[in-house]
């Protein structure tokens, strides 16, 4: 079924692809004979409300060197709550996929969106440059995670007036962090810098090695390092710190990072897509990772789209948590990983539908537990779900859960509820053991992750688990090999 898709007539292979779930194969002929090595972009408002989106084009534009792979252009990983489709117009063939995911359709789980407000949200999907018109479709999940067509147009890459081919640069110092080979072999990740004044250059540049040498300090990153290459872009902010609306503090910060994202005090993102992508335009990037110059405990990391984590601390002691927020966000960006954790405040009412199973790697439902999406790494006598001192643990959640996070002595209260966590998943009778263990992805019950303890799960600088591992390691293999 799959070959014959690939042989009808533009309309009815998309018709029939999105009917049986079989999309137009790629020809086999190598990336230059659909693409030149550019970079297309297209911009476009994400605009909606619960159970309501729209998209519409913004603006599409042609930048620098295509930094993905030239071999695997097709998505294989089918992750993301998006998944972008290009396809050669006079042939009807699907040439590049990419899942993703976006503040949008977080957002839509929100109070804000569940009592009918629309809002409207700035978001970018980039390609290897087409020779010539291609059909663009944005899918979306539904609650069963199968993936249905929001937005089709068809874009001409030689339009004189389509195209905007203006050489952007925001003339900030890019700097070569760590360089082992060609862009299109090797994961391309940019880091920048928000928050960080004039004065500031020199932290950010000390930050960006720190938190640079730590992730490749982290298996698997570690045992990968040959595969990456990492840039810095030194981005200047008219003032140091980033928003926190919370607390009616506001700054001038250049990407426009803030806290209190979706009324969350900890939840670091922007909303400022355009001039994000401008500045990171300056190098070819994969993914990107925004260092914020700022003293609260926070970060953000969505699919496909940026990391972020906070830089500063006065707290002695506590530099570590940093350094947990870095490479756990980085989690979510790179790789898709889930929220392992179900006892945090966060702002999403039904992010996940009881009894489907998620796209996320690292969460399931358990819908059949004799296929479990991670089967291969479970020993044949490990019982299923995976018995665990939930009951304990939750407790001493609930009694960790009625203090004050912004208290200037919350670390101190906490520390006792931290330590005797910590001894559950640590020396449990299936502590270290790949299971599925109830309680993941916000919620106590209904999901499972897949080990007592991983660096999804809990904050502290543990190691991720092995199916957190091999999506991570997947992951690498697709943009490097």
């Amino acid at each position: 079924m799959k070959k014959a898709c690939g042989i009808f007539f533009f309309l009815n292979a998309l018709l029939i692809g999105l009917l049986l779930g079989c999309p137009p194969l790629a020809y086999t002929q190598s990336f230059s004979q659909f693409f030149v090595d550019k970079t297309m972009r297209v911009d476009y408002y994400h605009t909606g409300t619960k159970g309501v989106e729209t998209i519409s084009l913004d603006q599409v534009y042609e930048e620098g060197q295509w930094p993905g792979s030239k071999v695997n252009l097709l998505d294989t990983l089918n992750l993301g709550e998006y998944m972008v489709r290009v396809y050669d117009v006079s042939t009807a063939s699907l040439i590049y996929s990419r899942g993703y995911s976006t503040m949008f359709n977080e957002w839509q789980s929100t109070d804000e969106a569940n009592d009918g407000i629309n809002r409207t949200f700035s978001e970018t999907v980039r390609m290897p440059y087409p020779k010539r018109s291609v059909q663009v479709t944005i899918s979306r999940r539904d609650k069963q995670m199968i993936l249905h067509e929001v937005f089709s147009t068809v874009l001409d890459p030689n339009s004189a007036g389509d195209v905007d081919r203006t050489k952007r640069t925001a003339g900030y110092k890019v700097v070569e962090l760590m360089k082992n080979g060609p862009p299109e072999k090797k994961v391309d990740l940019v880091v920048l810098g928000d928050g960080y004044g004039k004065a500031d250059m020199e932290k950010l540049r000390k930050d960006a090695k720190h938190f640079t040498d730590l992730l490749f300090g982290t298996s698997p990153f570690k045992e990968r390092k040959n595969d990456f290459n990492v840039w810095l872009i030194e981005v200047e902010s008219r003032e140091s710190g980033i928003d926190k609306p919370d607390k009616n503090l506001w700054k001038d910060n250049e990407l426009g990072t803030r806290y209190y994202t979706f009324n969350t005090p900890r939840y670091i993102l922007t909303t400022e897509n355009r001039r994000l992508r401008d500045i990171a335009s300056a190098v070819p990037y994969d993914f990107v990772h925004i260092l914020c110059n700022d003293d609260r405990y926070g970060g953000g990391g969505i699919f496909n789209l940026y990391a972020t984590c906070y830089t500063k601390t006065d707290k002695v002691g506590m530099e570590w948590q940093m350094d947990y927020v870095y490479v756990h966000e980085f989690g979510h960006s790179f790789a898709g990983l889930g929220d392992e954790y179900y006892s945090s405040q966060v702002a999403y009412t039904d992010f996940y539908k009881k009894g489907v199973e998620p796209w996320e790697p690292n969460i399931t439902a358990l819908v059949d537990k004799n296929n479990l999406k991670w089967k291969n790494l479970v020993d044949p006598t490990t019982p299923l779900p995976t018995p665990w001192e939930k009951t304990a643990y939750d407790s001493l959640e609930r009694e960790r859960g009625m203090l004050d996070r912004l208290a200037p002595d919350y670390y101190e209260k906490r520390e006792p509820f931290y330590q005797a966590e910590q001894k559950i998943v640590k020396t449990g009778e299936h502590a270290g053991k790949a299971g599925a263990f109830e309680g993941a992805g916000y919620a106590a019950n209904g999901l499972y992750r897949p080990s007592l303890d991983c660096r999804m799960f809990s904050l502290s600088l543990v190691g991720f688990d092995p199916v957190c591992t091999a999506a991570i390691e997947r992951m690498i293999d697709f943009y490097s090999r």
